[in-house]
């Protein structure tokens, strides 16, 4: 049994999230490197030209990425191997998301209640933890700062399998009523099959997987190129202002699910995709 203390997930922990939003990750980076440079639109290649610039000039003056600073995410993969030793564990892993907005100055969009008390927490908290547990020792953590003029654009749709060919459609149909809200060029994170739940859950953390990846399965590797070949002849472009660059990657991912029903959830991330992984 390998023991790892709450003080050591805490730190490392609000170390990823001031990662997550001073440094864009190298896939995204390279991604919209190669995309400027393909891209047939000259209004297009400057605002690629300029998201670089950004980037730059986050990762040397430490600054935020977009003055959306997101809601906090983290998922952790935690090994039945490891014990957590010296407190709770959600606590700590909310405690170093707060440590970092508050070392950071990163901007605090929280409310208390999404109804009727919508003041805000003031440290951007409460973090959204999602927790699985797999074999070994060891503690995997991806900290995600989620913006939300792409979140405000995912949706979501149960199909009954006659109308499963309408799936691929449902997608780009999304990615088209996103537009310039998104911040294009953006990253389609869809999950298909499972629950609901389920299908959301495998939509956000499809979000995180590298652009340029691909699903193992063949057939959804297929499909993950082909909507972006779809996507990205709908003319939106970076920013919106035209262009073949709308989408940077389409990543699927899939569950076994119920002989009536095929949920599936599409979750859109702006280009400033802010997420970084770390293993304990």
């Amino acid at each position: 049994m390998r023991e790892i203390s709450v003080t050591t997930i805490q730190s490392e922990v609000c170390r990823l999230f001031l990662e997550a939003n001073y440094h864009i990750s190298e896939d995204i980076y390279t991604a919209v490197t190669a995309a400027q440079e393909q891209e047939e639109s000259p209004v297009g290649r400057t605002v690629l030209g300029q998201l670089q610039k950004n980037y730059d000039i986050a990762r040397k003056e430490r600054m935020a990425l977009c003055q959306d600073t997101g809601m906090g995410l983290v998922f952790a993969e935690v090994g039945q191997d490891v014990h957590i030793t010296g407190g709770d564990f959600e606590a700590a892993v909310n405690a170093g998301m707060v440590s970092a907005y508050d070392a950071g100055y990163l901007r605090k969009s929280v409310v208390r209640d999404p109804l009727f008390d919508r003041s805000n927490t003031n440290d951007n908290s409460p973090v959204i933890l999602h927790t699985k547990i797999v074999p070994g020792d060891r503690l995997r953590l991806i900290a995600v700062a989620k913006g939300f003029g792409s979140e405000n654009m995912s949706r979501m749709k149960v199909f009954v399998p006659a109308d499963m060919d309408q799936i691929p459609n449902f997608i780009v149909e999304t990615i088209v009523n996103a537009g310039p809200n998104c911040c294009p060029p953006f990253i389609v994170g869809a999950g298909i099959g499972g629950t609901l739940e389920k299908a959301a859950l495998m939509a956000k953390e499809a979000t995180t997987r590298p652009v340029g990846s691909h699903n193992a399965n063949p057939q959804y590797a297929a499909l993950e190129k082909q909507l972006l070949t779809s996507a990205n002849n709908t003319g939106i472009g970076p920013a919106g202002l035209g262009g073949r660059t709308t989408v940077l990657g389409v990543n699927l991912e899939y569950y076994p699910g119920r002989i009536a029903s095929i949920p599936v959830v599409v979750n859109l991330c702006c280009h400033v995709s802010r997420h970084s992984t770390s293993i304990l």
